[in-house]
């Protein structure tokens, strides 16, 4: 079975990385940055964790990822299969989703790489 090559970014750190597909988390989910008590904390801390998770959309958007995925695994040639999630600065939003996506792929069985860019850059000044 193909690896499923997942990456995390932040949009205001550099161009997003060449995958087959680009989910853009910035317009659409609240970013945890405005709170000052999750500003410097990142994924890998529960309340950033949390929150993002429980923003409306982010399952349905994870699942629909997966789908995707799947798509792309079943197609006659199909090899490695790239993800790129990005937010803005790339420690909240993109790297929980990241996660959050690369746990339901391997409970699908599927064999994950799971990459964050950005995740331990320095806050971006907004």
């Amino acid at each position: 079975m193909p690896v499923v090559r997942i990456q995390s970014f932040g949009y205001l750190h550099a161009d997003p990385p060449t995958a087959h597909l680009v989910i853009d988390l910035r317009q659409h989910f609240r970013d945890p940055h405005v709170s000052p008590e999750l500003r410097h904390m990142t994924a890998h801390d529960e309340p950033v964790r949390t929150t993002v998770l429980n923003t409306a959309g982010i399952t349905d958007l994870v699942n629909a990822t997966a789908a995707a995925v799947t798509a792309f695994l079943s197609g006659p040639s199909a090899g490695q299969v790239t993800v790129a999630d990005g937010c803005a600065g790339g420690r909240h939003r993109a790297p929980v989703f990241a996660m959050e996506l690369a746990d339901r792929l391997r409970r699908a069985g599927l064999t994950v790489e799971l990459e964050h860019r950005d995740l331990d850059k320095p806050v971006v000044q907004r």
